[in-house]
């Protein structure tokens, strides 16, 4: 295969929620697309957006992304007025949404957006369908990396 091929089968990154995976385990992974307005997409392409602040919640069947930061770029329309953080709707199947409701509402899960990407020419969020850590949760994730690197180091000296 050649490289041009390879580069667009794979996803390029927009932003990252590094704070999910240190505060929730994260069971399951879903891919959602997003409904955009122009200005939204050529901030994304320009790779400004934030999403550590945000959230997913599903109501009435729909799920939306909450929370989330564009930030509009400098050349934007005059007529045009920009929301950097509205509320965004996320595109899901129909299957998975149900599926995802039953979780978040019944077993407690919470959905929690892990990243955001460029999929075959569209923007895609995937989202994280997560159980919050507790305190304790944290210290031994922590101490187990440190644990791992430690090893790292010690292997290599030899």
């Amino acid at each position: 295969m050649n490289d041009k091929a390879a580069d667009a089968e794979a996803p390029r990154m927009i932003a990252v929620n590094r704070r999910a995976r240190h505060d929730y385990f994260i069971e399951e992974h879903f891919e959602a697309g997003l409904a955009l307005q122009g200005w939204e997409v050529k901030s994304l392409r320009e790779g400004r957006a934030q999403i550590t602040e945000a959230y997913v919640r599903v109501l009435k069947e729909e799920a939306w992304l909450i929370g989330a930061h564009f930030t509009p770029p400098s050349g934007m329309s005059t007529h045009v007025t920009a929301d950097p953080s509205r509320t965004r709707k996320l595109l899901l199947h129909a299957n998975e949404l149900a599926r995802l409701t039953g979780k978040v509402e019944r077993a407690g899960y919470t959905l929690v957006p892990l990243d955001l990407h460029w999929a075959r020419g569209r923007a895609k969020l995937e989202v994280g369908l997560a159980k919050g850590k507790k305190k304790h949760d944290k210290r031994a994730d922590l101490k187990a990396r440190e644990w791992q690197r430690q090893k790292q180091r010690l292997l290599r000296t030899v």
